[in-house]
């Protein structure tokens, strides 16, 4: 006896015309390639339809890498601590400038102490809070404050460029060992007194985080009797630059002032070169070492230099 599978003949007729029927709709071949995405098995009156579904890739959402995230956020992190440095330099010399006062004046009272008063006023405009300002009187008035000094080294970089570094320290002895060391250092070279400054003119110097309009600051000085201006575009984009005579800063800034420009300004004298130099781009990163090396140390209150680039 010979057994046969109890399949009918009408069950494999209708699989075999679904799978031929599904074969000629998709138009595969031996010669193409099957899409990709949901398929479907045509109906057929055997077979339910039964789609097929390939589930695709998502694609990262993230726009910049973690390493590029990580740099840009050491930037700002550096940009911020510069910043802050910077903060911390100008409130430490209005600081010992106030002590200056206090003591060379004889009197913790700004009205009675007009030398006092200009300090304070100054220390204001370059934004130094009011508890620094009380700090400062209060330490003057003790026993144990230092007697504070102003004086200024003269130095040689490189390419042609010059410094002048200025400072303000109780203890002479101390900030003359740490300035020639720290040039040396650098390779750079100490002065002798009055070989650069002969080179620069002293100048008031007012620092607008804005631009200015040259014609309304023009009118704007004259009506604070100014004779002395000049605008140029500050360091930073959208910022600009007064320089005027030392004598005339407080109304230049008052000029400012009259504009509405007074929030951020800063005021201060400085020297300025009277022949710019431009250094090449080794000789520039040089001169800014021995720069940032002198900036570090705390009785340094600026350095200024020379260099155009």
């Amino acid at each position: 006896f010979f057994f046969f599978p109890t399949t009918s003949t009408s069950t494999m007729k209708c699989a075999i015309t679904s799978v031929a029927t599904a074969f000629l709709l998709s138009g595969a071949s031996a010669f193409t390639v099957p899409q990709t995405g949901i398929t479907t098995s045509p109906r057929s009156p055997c077979l339910p339809t039964q789609p097929t579904v390939n589930t695709p890739q998502t694609p990262s959402t993230s726009r910049f890498s973690p390493l590029f995230m990580g740099r840009a956020a050491a930037v700002r992190a550096a940009t911020k601590g510069k910043t802050d440095a910077k903060k911390a330099k100008v409130n430490g010399y209005y600081g010992k400038k106030i002590i200056m006062a206090v003591k060379s004046g004889g009197s913790p009272d700004p009205v009675a102490n007009r030398q006092l008063g200009e300090v304070i006023k100054a220390a204001k405009q370059n934004s130094v809070p009011a508890d620094n300002i009380s700090r400062a009187i209060k330490r003057a008035t003790d026993k144990d404050a230092g007697d504070f000094a102003e004086s200024t080294f003269e130095a040689y970089g490189y390419g042609g460029a010059s410094l002048i570094i200025n400072v303000l320290s109780d203890n002479p002895n101390r900030s003359n060992a740490d300035v020639k060391s720290a040039i040396n250092k650098n390779n750079g070279k100490i002065a002798e007194s009055g070989s650069v400054l002969f080179m620069y003119d002293l100048k008031g110097k007012i620092e607008i985080p804005s631009v200015v309009d040259e014609e309304d600051l023009l009118m704007a000085a004259i009506d604070n009797d100014v004779d002395d201006m000049e605008l140029i575009e500050g360091d930073e984009e959208g910022t600009s630059i007064v320089y005027t005579d030392p004598k005339e800063t407080g109304a230049m800034f008052e000029a400012v002032k009259s504009l509405g420009l007074e929030e951020g300004a800063k005021m201060s004298l400085t020297h300025v070169s009277k022949a710019p130099v431009e250094c090449s781009e080794e000789d520039f990163d040089k001169n800014m070492n021995i720069i940032e090396a002198l900036e570090e140390l705390d009785d340094v209150d600026s350095v200024e230099h020379n260099m155009s680039n």
